[in-house]
């Protein structure tokens, strides 16, 4: 079985970072990815995919990567079940295991960066 995913698109905010009780960094960031192809209007709509990075992942991307920004991520799928008083809620997001800073930052060297596992 195979759980695995590329992703590239824009940052539409700016990353958040957390330090949790266990001591490890954790920070969400949201994606907005277009389709590859048109809706019967003939317009591209975007997916806005929330995505997980941990530790050192988590750090470097908050450091290089600002609103609008373009990466690439590849990982998996991950779900969440909430249960609630109305029943269990479910989500899904993306858990990063290696990003790529494709984008122009002014603080950013000129040669794409990656970060991994």
């Amino acid at each position: 079985m195979l759980n695995s995913l590329i992703l590239v698109g824009r940052l539409t905010k700016d990353i958040e970072l957390k330090q949790l009780e266990t001591g490890k960094t954790v920070a969400t960031l949201s994606l907005a990815v277009p389709r590859s192809f048109k809706n019967k209007d003939g317009l591209y709509e975007t997916d806005f995919i929330n995505c997980i990075l941990w530790e050192e992942k988590a750090k470097l991307t908050k450091e290089y990567c600002k609103v609008g920004d373009i990466v690439g991520i590849r990982g998996r799928l991950q779900s969440n079940v909430t249960k609630t008083d109305d029943g269990s809620r479910y989500a899904l997001e993306v858990v990063a295991d290696k990003v790529t800073f494709l984008g122009k930052n002014k603080s950013t060297p000129k040669k794409e960066r990656d970060v991994e596992r």
